[in-house]
């Protein structure tokens, strides 16, 4: 039986996705990062996001991450109207 996922956005498009970071970067990093947009958020948090092409993507996006030693707070798939609207992903 197979299952349909009603918030399933087009296979085509890619994904947007809000990452949650522990520490604070500036806009200088967003090249390290795809161009994702770069938020900072209370509490020394810092809040990429944007589209990503595919998983794969997402994995280095993640590896970066790593290899600067940041705490990964969260990783969240959104639903491209809540892009703008950074207190609606959480």
């Amino acid at each position: 039986m197979a299952h349909t996922d009603s918030t399933a956005t087009d296979p085509a498009q890619p994904a947007i996705y809000a990452i949650r970071l522990e520490g604070q970067l500036g806009p200088q990093w967003a090249d390290w990062f795809d161009g994702l947009s770069i938020t900072l958020e209370q509490g020394s948090v810092t809040l990429l996001c944007g589209p990503v092409a595919d998983q794969a993507a997402l994995h280095g996006l993640l590896r970066t991450v790593r290899d600067l030693g940041m705490p990964l707070l969260s990783v969240t798939r959104v639903q491209p109207d809540q892009a703008d609207a950074p207190d609606a992903q959480r």
